[in-house]
């Protein structure tokens, strides 16, 4: 059995100017992924700004004597602040699922590290993404989701178009030089794949489909295409998680999940044959896969099925496609010392209306996500 560890390459975390690279690969997606970036000269180095925890990295140390990063890495507020402008302002990354903006009006918000954003399918039926702020005194336009005509700045009233658009703005007649054309919403990329919506906070990206997939899967989509992860499964509901550790914390977690299930989840493990899990490293994807415990059922209650995969893609979304399930970990980073972890939960559509199946699995998943919440919460405190 193969066990996933989490990495970082440090030269994603150089000084501007930077590029949208992982933390835990290597800078040229056409390269394969090599395990040794994860060494450390010194893994007590101390709070001493970015760039020098950053130059302590040293790729060159085999796998079989590196050691884990220090917890600098994890609790200090200048490498969290570099990690946002590195990693996360850079990129496609998950936002939400295409059921959300499905019809026209319809919209959602989202934020990522300082930033907030808001989706929408305008009345041409054109997806569209903007900084969830309104032009004037960047005061906050949309809450949650639902399905709006435009969106109103509730403190003076200024009025979008949901194509970003200004449409009025309250008591501006007489102002000199003011240019409506000049003050409609920031726009940002947005791309769909598969049932996923993505951003980019990037002005100089192709936002075409196949070269999304490219960038944000690589290799690996192929796979996840042809192993159920597509639009045909029907949103059951969602469920979100405050946890106080850093975001890396939870990504270790997960990636490490075929070495901590046997001893940590026994329910859960029950049902995998553990014998033949396997990981295996795409330019930006890890994918584990495990064969179900049994193919035969004695009862129809089988959330498990014949077999599971799961697939972490960089640098915070995970994807669990097991039997007629799939649910989705989105990891938000909201500092150093906390995390905001939304997990998205889908059906395949003929189950839709067997309510006791659905919930004895939530049932089963939270029961996992509470474990884990509270191994997070005693890891973080052993990186102190």
């Amino acid at each position: 059995m193969e066990m996933a560890i989490t990495v970082m390459n440090v030269a994603t975390l150089q000084p501007k100017p930077l590029r949208a690279k992982s933390p835990y690969l290597l800078p040229n997606p056409r390269r394969v992924f090599n395990f040794k970036a994860s060494s450390l000269h010194n893994p007590q180095v101390s709070s001493i700004g970015a760039p020098t925890l950053v130059g302590q990295f040293d790729p060159t140390i085999p796998i079989e004597r590196a050691v884990t990063p220090p917890s600098s890495w994890y609790t200090d507020p200048s490498f969290y602040s570099l990690e946002l402008d590195a990693l996360f302002y850079r990129g496609w990354q998950a936002a939400g699922y295409t059921e959300q903006i499905k019809n026209p009006g319809e919209f959602f918000t989202c934020r990522l590290g300082n930033a907030e954003f808001v989706v929408c399918r305008d009345g041409d039926g054109k997806l569209q993404a903007f900084h969830n702020v309104c032009r004037h005194h960047a005061s906050l336009l949309a809450y949650g989701s639902g399905r709006k005509s435009c969106f109103v700045c509730p403190y003076h009233g200024w009025t979008y178009g949901l194509d970003g658009s200004l449409l009025k703005a309250t008591r501006i007649t007489g102002i000199q030089n003011f240019n409506e054309h000049e003050f409609g919403l920031i726009s940002v990329k947005v791309a769909t794949w598969g049932p996923f919506v993505l951003l980019n906070m990037e002005q100089d990206v192709d936002s075409d489909t196949d070269i999304v997939e490219k960038e944000w899967l690589g290799s690996s989509s192929e796979l996840l295409s042809n192993n159920g992860v597509d639009s045909s499964l029907s949103f059951v509901c969602r469920r979100d998680y405050m946890i106080e550790c850093n975001w890396k914390v939870f990504c270790d977690n997960y990636l490490d999940g075929g070495y901590h299930v046997p001893y940590a989840h026994k329910g859960l493990a029950s049902g995998l044959n553990l014998d033949h899990y396997s990981t295996t490293i795409y330019e930006k994807v890890s994918i584990q896969k495990c064969e179900g415990g049994s193919t035969e059922r004695t009862n129809d209650y089988d959330r498990l099925g014949s077999k599971a995969l799961y697939a972490f893609v960089y640098p915070n979304f995970m994807i669990n496609r097991y039997g007629p399930w799939m649910d989705t970990n989105l990891v938000l980073p909201l500092g150093p010392r906390k995390c905001q972890v939304i997990f998205d939960y889908f059906i395949e559509p003929s189950l839709m209306d067997n309510k006791d199946f659905i919930e004895r699995s939530l049932k089963d998943s939270e029961r996992v996500q509470v474990y884990n919440q509270n191994m997070h919460g005693s890891y973080m405190v052993l990186n102190i």
